[in-house]
């Protein structure tokens, strides 16, 4: 019999739909290209899917701005499309987690229609509305005015992203009671768990004091007052208790600008929240401060600390999630691996050898499995991503020159991880017979699924290898995690230890040679390693090793 924690040995496949396979030619991937790929997906051995959204939606977002949470987006089929896509992942043992997007709606969803319409509708409460005056400095995470002004009553409208993603008010119980009916809707079709965005966004504080505004920045820091807010645990508490605790099924919070004592909290088992969340420590280590796009280069000891101090503060109370990528993050092989010719098969697998011996639930992003890359469109008209593309316009105007806007645009840029699955050699890499709604990227005649398939020495089969050890190896669940050699800016090394054995994990982040202590793995047997030959005590560039040693 399954355990209740299933999660904990589970390998979690991110799927973006509109990128991932076009079934009919239109140009955008869609629920029947996914069925076509679910064998795909089962020979390289992952156990869930999250899918992020295929609800209905005007796509302003793509997706993340949901019209109807009971429809599914015409481009992307029909219900009964989504209905076989969970029976046939069903019948290959694969589990299906779909994206929960309730901070925010689409100002196209039905509340949002009525409350906008007067002063005193029954769901103008569905929302935040206040006078000019009652407004405050906040910005947009997304650029310019977190606040609209409405023209029907003349009220501002609070959307911390696009404009047209006006925010749940979260203090309104009909809201939440709303929101629990939706995902009993969902829970009762059989998925298996939700992936929810920006969820300790939900709370905010409704006074709506401003935030102080940093130099050289337009708007205000809101900080405490919308992210982790007042009461965002006893929301999720109650979420829990009103649904998801009457389920079999994963919770995963995403959860920016969250602390380790935070995320304790958050996934405590006791306190029936969440099972584990998203943090993003990690992933702004090289920007400076919390601006993704001013760029710095990565310093590995900040690294290996800040993973060290999530895989500990988690280690007794609660989970850890593991991931490098997913579709707002640019490709790890780019990013903080080597994506030449000659380094980027390797470095692609030193990474995931690096991630996936940690302790938590490890995420795979479409395309991380065959080692896809950043992309480097020339032309801006070429992108397609709001983010990206307001900020250039935003920081244009405080003097950025163009060519360090396109550096940070192909460094961070979202549509990095958007651009189409690139299945083969053929026109437009296999992903559609059509004109694919973003541009593939033109490596995908040497770098591409059917390519990795037929070499057995490929990322695919390295990453399909690392998941079928996580399930033959308890310690990679269980095992408690110790950092080695915490100020060595070229090696990544750790062990995972339970009563009996250890793994020593050893990663050159470098393209130089690196040595390292023997002593360290000589009473081990070598268990993984991505070149051929290891010798102890030497890392050739990019190479890791993994050693097993019985106590």
């Amino acid at each position: 019999m399954e355990s209740k924690d299933w999660w904990k040995k589970s390998v979690v496949y991110q799927i973006y739909p509109k990128s991932f396979n076009d079934s009919n030619g239109d140009g955008i991937g869609d629920i029947q290209g996914i069925i076509e790929k679910l064998d795909y997906l089962k020979k390289l051995g992952v156990d869930v899917i999250w899918l992020s959204p295929v609800y209905d939606s005007p796509q302003d977002d793509n997706g993340y701005d949901i019209r109807d949470y009971y429809a599914i987006f015409e481009q992307y089929g029909t219900m009964s499309d989504f209905d076989e896509l969970l029976t046939e992942m069903h019948k290959r043992g694969l589990k299906l987690v779909m994206d929960l997007v309730v901070n925010h709606t689409s100002d196209e969803h039905a509340w949002f229609v009525e409350s906008r319409s007067s002063k005193d509708n029954p769901y103008r409460d569905y929302y935040f509305w206040r006078d000019a005056a009652e407004t405050n400095n906040w910005g947009s995470i997304f650029g310019g005015p977190a606040w609209e002004k409405d023209e029907e009553t003349g009220q501002y409208y609070l959307h911390l992203f696009s404009k047209k993603q006006p925010d749940l008010n979260w203090d309104n119980s009909a809201v939440r009671e709303d929101v629990y009916k939706m995902m009993r809707f969902w829970l009762d079709k059989g998925i298996d768990g939700f992936r929810m965005d920006v969820i300790n966004f939900i709370s905010k504080n409704a006074a709506f004091p401003d935030g102080p505004v940093a130099e050289g920045d337009q708007y205000g820091d809101a900080g405490s007052d919308f992210c982790n807010g007042p009461h965002i645990h006893d929301y999720l508490h109650e979420m829990n208790q009103a649904v998801t605790s009457r389920y079999d099924v994963m919770t995963v919070g995403e959860m920016p600008g969250a602390s380790t004592e935070d995320a304790v909290k958050y996934t405590d088992p006791d306190r029936q929240e969440v099972d584990m969340i998203f943090t993003f420590e990690h992933m702004n280590l090289d920007c400076h401060g919390d601006n993704k796009w001013d760029l710095k280069p990565l310093y590995l000891p900040d690294l290996k600390a800040n993973f060290a101090e999530w895989q500990s503060a988690l280690d007794e109370k609660g989970w850890n999630s593991l991931y490098w990528n997913n579709h707002d993050q640019p490709r790890i092989v780019s990013r903080f691996g080597n994506d030449s010719e000659a380094y980027r098969v390797l470095s692609a697998k030193m990474l995931a050898t690096c991630l996936h011996f940690m302790k938590g639930t490890p995420y795979i992003y479409q395309g991380e499995e065959i080692g896809m890359t950043n992309i480097r469109f020339e032309d801006l008209n070429d992108y397609r991503d709001i983010e990206l593309l307001n900020m250039y316009r935003d920081n244009k105007a405080l003097g950025w020159s163009h060519e360090r806007l396109m550096e940070a645009i192909y460094t961070k840029g979202r549509d990095n991880a958007r651009t189409p699955y690139q299945w083969d050699d053929s026109a437009n890499a296999g992903f559609t017979s059509g004109e694919p709604w973003l541009r593939v990227n033109p490596n995908y005649q040497t770098l591409n699924c059917k390519q990795a398939l037929a070499d057995p020495d490929s990322v695919f089969y390295y990453y399909q290898k690392l998941i079928a050890l996580r399930k033959e190896k308890e310690i990679m669940t269980t095992g408690r995690f110790a950092l080695l050699l915490p100020d060595d800016e070229t090696i990544f090394a750790y062990e995972r230890v339970t009563a009996n054995e250890k793994l020593v994990v050893l990663c050159n982040f470098s393209d130089k040679e690196q040595q390292y202590q023997p002593e360290m793995v000589t009473a081990g047997t070598l268990l993984m390693h991505n070149l051929p030959a290891p010798e102890i005590g030497i890392l050739r560039p990019y190479e890791a090793v993994v050693y097993e040693i019985q106590q």
